[in-house]
């Protein structure tokens, strides 16, 4: 990014206030409605699910099926790539088959590097995808230029709507939806140039769209802001919806991470890229981008929706009033915690029991400590003649609800040497009290919180308390003279897990509790 630019964006960066209605509850974010075929997308609406046909579009049986069972699966919308003439061509078959058949799911064209071919599809499919990284810019690597003023990155902008204009026209002619989809892994040369692949060069590519768009007085689209990358894309949404509460506008968001992979890895970045910004109220259409059969990305896309639909509609138990003072939505770092200081006296590492990195702690039942070998194995144990090793992937610490009776020897052995390899136990205080178990760490509720020096269970070498977010200010307060060596935030279910664990990470971070 040039010097200027960067200058600019940090400046602009700074003016902006919010991304969401509110951070402290799910308050779907209003915008207008963009009507695609017969579905309606917008906050007036159920958020609409939608997916990808994999079959080639000039296989156009093969469309047919594809689209076809995916709406029976519960797709809203499905897309379907035109890369050029034949598969244009296709596209009015396509339409015409399914509508032979009874399906009025609308279609989206997913259109690159091909703007004459967008303005023919435009008659047969419901909504055009365009990515301003290629639309009119194909370009694919740098070229020796560099944008030091917004005048001259700003001085193309007359080919871009010379060549976008008739699509505008005909979408608004025909009452075609638009989406003005960037992507991360794509910006044109011109972007990267100016802004490099940052989030802010991906909202700039789009509102350059969406300006002519206005323009021409065409405002049935919306914007998407995928990246690979989930925290770069939860990043891009919300500089987007800051930029358009800034600017006053209320166009839909369609919300999706590329490419997330397949199995379980496909859905976990597709939770958490899509998950949280439905839980700000932000997403009007989703996607979960699975390299599978298409239909399979619909039960995924239905669970998101239904959360982000109950998150809004249910009536949650509020938290105390608070201000969020320390979270930047504009940046992502990891909260540095302090791991347990160690004391001469400690007959175990007690450093182990949590990682610098990220720590991991696993629920354990008196069922799975009376199967040593199979526990050893879920926990990432590596094992030689049935004793426990710690590797990289071992969980740092267990946590117990229950002690074991003072004669499971069993159970007992199995936690003697999982501490031996540096896992911690945790145990509730009063489990403890009632049968001890040596070297364990004692858990408190923060209501229960023993006072400075007071003696702990016999056996327990710390305590760690239990938050639950729902607190009183007064009860958060005593954290300031705590001497736990973590916090497990126990969030109950009904207050909102995502806004009750801002408002104690909002805590900590503003007393500077580590």
């Amino acid at each position: 990014m040039s010097s200027n630019a960067m200058e600019e964006r940090m400046q602009k960066t700074k003016e902006l206030l919010s991304y969401c209605d509110s951070v402290y509850k799910t308050t779907r974010r209003k915008t207008r409605t963009v009507q695609c075929g017969d579905v309606p997308i917008g906050s007036e609406h159920p958020i609409a699910l939608q997916t990808m046909t994999t079959a080639m579009t000039t296989d156009i049986q093969g469309s047919i099926d594809q689209v076809m069972r995916c709406a029976d699966a519960g797709a809203q919308l499905v897309r379907l790539t035109v890369q050029g003439q034949r598969e244009a061509d296709a596209c009015s078959k396509i339409k015409e088959g399914l509508l032979k058949k009874g399906y009025t799911t609308p279609l989206v064209a997913d259109i690159h590097f091909a703007p004459k071919i967008a303005l023919q599809v435009a008659d047969a499919f419901d909504k055009i995808r365009i990515n301003p990284g290629n639309f009119a810019d194909g370009r694919k690597s740098f070229e020796e230029i560099t944008y030091e003023n917004p005048e001259d990155y700003k001085a193309e902008l007359d080919y871009i709507e010379e060549v976008f204009t008739p699509l505008v026209l005909k979408c608004k002619e025909l009452g075609r939806a638009m989406r003005i989809g960037t992507n991360h892994g794509s910006l044109s040369a011109r972007t990267l140039s100016y802004y490099g692949d940052t989030p802010a060069g991906m909202v700039e590519s789009a509102f350059e769209f969406a300006r002519i768009c206005r323009k021409h007085d065409y405002h049935n689209f919306l914007f998407s802001m995928k990246a690979s990358n989930p925290k770069v894309m939860v990043q891009a949404y919300r500089l987007l919806a800051a930029e358009m509460y800034d600017l006053g506008w209320d166009y839909p968001m369609h919300l999706g991470v590329t490419e997330a992979g397949e199995g379980e890895d496909g859905r976990m970045k597709s939770a958490i890229g899509i998950g949280s910004l439905l839980q700000d109220g932000l997403g009007d259409t989703i996607r979960v981008s699975l390299t599978e059969d298409p239909w399979f990305e619909l039960e995924p896309c239905t669970k998101l929706r239904d959360i982000a639909m109950n998150q809004k509609d249910k009536i949650w138990t509020p938290v105390p009033t608070w201000k969020e003072t320390t979270r930047n939505f504009m940046s992502f770092s990891q909260r540095q915690g302090q791991l347990p200081l160690q004391h001469e006296s400690d007959p175990i590492d007690i450093r182990n029991v949590l990682h610098r990195d990220g720590s991991v702690i696993s629920a354990v039942s008196l069922e799975d400590l009376a199967s040593p070998d199979k526990l050893y194995y879920n926990l990432g144990c590596k094992t030689a003649v049935g004793m426990p090793f710690k590797d990289l992937a071992t969980s740092d610490s267990i946590l117990l609800q229950q002690s074991p009776a003072m004669d499971a020897s069993k159970e007992r052995t199995a936690l003697r040497r999982l501490q031996e390899v540096g896992v911690g136990v945790l145990c509730p205080a009063q489990e403890l009290q009632a049968r001890p178990i040596p070297n364990a760490i004692a858990v408190y509720d923060l209501k229960q919180m023993p006072s400075k020096g007071a003696k702990l269970p016999d056996g327990a070498i710390r305590y760690a308390l239990t938050v639950r977010g729902d607190e009183s200010d007064e009860e958060l307060a005593k954290l300031k003279s705590s001497e736990a060596v973590m916090l497990l935030l126990r969030v109950p279910d009904e207050v909102s897990r995502v806004h009750a664990s801002r408002r104690v990470f909002n805590f900590l971070k503003e007393n500077s509790i580590d």
